[in-house]
């Protein structure tokens, strides 16, 4: 590919927030009694656009940085640099590729173009022929943790707080060097890890001191003077001092580390497998690439990275991932559709908890913590309180020994959290939530005595899943003042928070609502009342297909195993036991009240509920799943059995169905709340793009609705 071909393809982006490479000539310290090692030349990558901006990689910022480094190898080759060195903005590093320009490459042959272009721009700064230093100063993500690699040595700050290869969760490959440099930094296995493990869970990051050990960096320092600790570092090496040691880097010819490589492929494999079944691609070709690049040079290698990236590229399970993750999580997130103007809300200086289980336990702590406020836990005897206070301090204490908190915080959030058999403690809270049990009649009796002790401007919430908060409202005096607050289990992890608005829940009430989950760092989607609201809705009408399948004679093992290609975080009949037979079956009655035979009530599930079965599926003496004899003598079917492909495709259907319904009832704004519910709440693959692209790719939106929910482009290739 030519200079002119690169050009062609910058000049496709004329609005590209340019990361720019300013470069700033330093004279590198002595040592005592010496002469400096010279001069080292540090580019520095800033976008010009504030600390809060990341500084991203696209087409015109890889053009810009080549040309720099060419002039300094240029200068390099005159003796008029020793050294050049690599830092960025205040809290970034580089924060990876800009992925929006990524998704406009509508061409194949334009994102090979630039795949190539970073390699090529990479390479060279591999061959500057002066050593090259990158100070990780911040985030350093993908392509931008890829410019560290590529360099001689690393340097890293411990306040760099996100480290990380994370393409196969976007549905790319670490194709700039990455996964050709990593295994041979810091072993196979770490590599896998990094790469693979990390990256399909959660998007887990490093901190600057995790990189450090695992060898991705040579040295670590403290954020204060970072920059001018990394450069006196750079002057020894450059001076002739000792290389630092690698004690992870392993040599792939080295019939050991052949063994280890295989195996580290073939782990990773199975994790992939187990967490996604293999239906989104990016992952599996990560450890394509590296189970063949032991053997390849790193040109070679640089071939096969271009390729693959320029396929994936243009897949539909990357376009959705970009779609989930940018258009989603990064912005729609920020700005929910249907809040209330932030200027109406509360202040809310005390909060009360109804009850003292597990769910109120986890709420108090969350309060406590995210908004250091008082918190007051009640239930009905001393014993449940107690032990719903204890449960908060002894999350506090596994916090503490994993140094996730201060002593000081520690004894903040434990002194907060109190608990009483009185609801009187709660006469000067300004927002007391009921998580007890899912029966509306309890419910309502709760609020009525709230109503007779909380002061009339105090905010009333219910963590109800299912139940109608217009019912639990009826028969309050300020009725205005209740609002829907469903978490997710567990709480500290679940991103989501599904809002719920009643026909009389005012303006100023549902943006204090708002406030409090920006508080609690939650992400908010305006609900509207009605059975399940989003999330559950949608799970039990999946799981509802799945069990009538089931129970229409279709053989477990396959009913269970029907909706692999949806690379859905687990069976459903493995989330039934996780949900609880008895909550999923009373769930599925209030939806069979609500909307009739299209969530059927299945008999059998009543009779494993009724004989204290808490799962379908018991583990073997061999380690396989089976249904024990005792549990199959319980169950009754029909003789009308399905093919996977069939309950895939009746699910796909029905799901369709459900959310054109739920969209028509106005439950939520579009189809983008419903994804974001899906990715946050369900923890469903960005690959999907929460659920609604999916369907489009399938066909089933326009099957069963006769449309699209979303325009095509906007989560897929076309």
């Amino acid at each position: 590919m030519s200079a002119a071909d690169f050009r062609k393809l910058a000049d496709l982006f004329p609005d590209e927030a340019v990361t720019h490479s300013s470069v700033q000539d330093i004279e590198l310290p002595a040592a005592d009694g010496e002469a400096s090692p010279g001069v080292l030349a540090l580019i520095t990558l800033d976008n010009g656009l504030g600390p809060a901006k990341p500084t991203t990689l696209g087409p015109n910022t890889l053009v810009e940085l080549g040309t720099v480094l060419e002039g300094l190898r240029e200068r390099a080759a005159a003796g008029a640099v020793a050294a050049v060195g690599v830092t960025g903005k205040p809290n970034f590093f580089v924060a990876g590729a800009d992925l929006s320009a990524v998704t406009k490459l509508q061409e194949r042959e334009h994102g090979l173009w630039m795949a190539q272009l970073g390699h090529e721009v990479y390479s060279t700064l591999a061959s500057l022929g002066v050593p090259s230093f990158a100070f990780i100063n911040g985030v350093a993500l993908g392509g931008g943790l890829e410019i560290a690699l590529q360099s001689t040595y690393r340097t890293v700050s411990t306040g760099a707080g996100a480290l990380a290869l994370p393409e196969a969760f976007l549905g790319l490959v670490p194709g700039w060097g990455g996964v050709y440099l990593l295994p041979r930094l810091i072993g196979p296995e770490n590599a896998v890890k990094v790469m693979i493990g990390n990256a399909l869970n959660n998007n887990r990051t490093l901190s600057g001191a995790e990189a450090f050990e695992l060898g991705i960096a040579d040295a670590l320092f403290e954020p204060e003077n970072f920059l001018a600790q990394s450069i006196a570092w750079a002057a020894r090496i450059v001076a002739g001092g000792a290389a630092p040691e690698r004690p992870a880097a392993v040599d792939p010819a080295d019939p050991a580390v052949a063994v280890r490589w295989a195996d580290a492929v073939a782990a990773g494999r199975a994790f992939v497998e187990a967490k996604t079944s293999n239906a989104s691609p990016a992952p599996a070709e990560v450890l394509n690439i590296m189970a063949a690049n032991r053997t390849l040079a790193q040109a070679e290698s640089a071939v096969l990275e271009c390729e693959t990236l320029a396929g994936l590229m243009q897949t539909d399970e990357f376009r959705a991932t970009v779609y989930a993750f940018l258009d989603l999580v990064q912005k729609r997130a920020r700005r929910p559709a249907g809040a209330p103007g932030r200027e109406l809300a509360r202040p809310v200086t005390k909060i009360g908890v109804v009850g003292a289980g597990l769910m109120a336990s986890q709420l108090a702590l969350l309060f406590a913590r995210q908004l250091g406020v008082p918190v007051v836990l009640t239930d009905i005897d001393q014993d449940r309180v107690d032990k719903g206070v204890g449960y908060v301090h002894a999350e506090v204490d596994k916090l503490l020994a994993k140094g996730r908190v201060s002593t000081d915080a520690g004894t903040r959030a434990k002194a907060l959290v109190t608990g009483s058999v009185s609801k009187e403690p709660f006469a000067d809270a300004d927002f007391v939530i009921e998580a007890v049990f899912e029966e509306l009649n309890v419910k309502k009796q709760v609020f009525a005595e709230l109503e007779a002790i909380v002061r009339p401007d105090c905010i009333l919430a219910t963590n109800t899943s299912s139940l109608s908060v217009t019912a639990m409202a009826a028969d309050l005096r300020h009725p205005e003042r209740l609002v829907g607050f469903h978490f997710f289990n567990p709480v500290a992890v679940m991103p989501l928070l599904e809002i719920v608005r009643a026909p009389k829940t005012n303006d100023a009430v549902l943006a204090t609502a708002f406030e409090l989950a920006r508080g609690l760092k939650k992400t908010a989607v305006l609900v509207k009342d009605a059975p399940a609201f989003v999330v559950n809705r949608i799970l039990l009408r999946l799981l509802g297909e799945v069990t009538a399948a089931f129970d229409e004679g279709t053989p477990a093992d396959v009913a269970d195993a029907a909706l692999r290609p949806m690379g859905l975080p687990m069976t459903p009949f493995t989330l039934l036991a996780m949900v609880g037979l008895p909550v999923a079956q009373h769930v599925q009655e209030s939806l069979h009240a609500a909307f009739g035979d299209r969530f059927p009530v299945s008999q059998n599930l009543q009779k494993l509920v009724d004989n204290n079965i808490r799962s379908l599926w018991s583990t073997a003496a061999d380690g396989t799943q089976e249904i024990p004899a005792a549990t199959t003598a319980l169950l009754s079917f029909g003789s009308t059995p399905s093919t996977a492909d069939e309950v895939l495709r009746r699910t796909q259907d029905a799901l369709a169905e459900e959310i054109g319904l739920m969209l028509g009832e106005g439950v939520v704004a579009a189809p983008q709340d419903v994804d974001l519910c899906m990715v946050l709440g369900a923890g469903w693959p960005m690959f999907l793009g929460g659920i609604t692209p999916y369907l489009d790719r399938v066909g089933a939106s326009e099957r069963v609705n006769g449309r699209r929910f979303l325009p095509p482009g906007v989560a897929s290739r076309s």
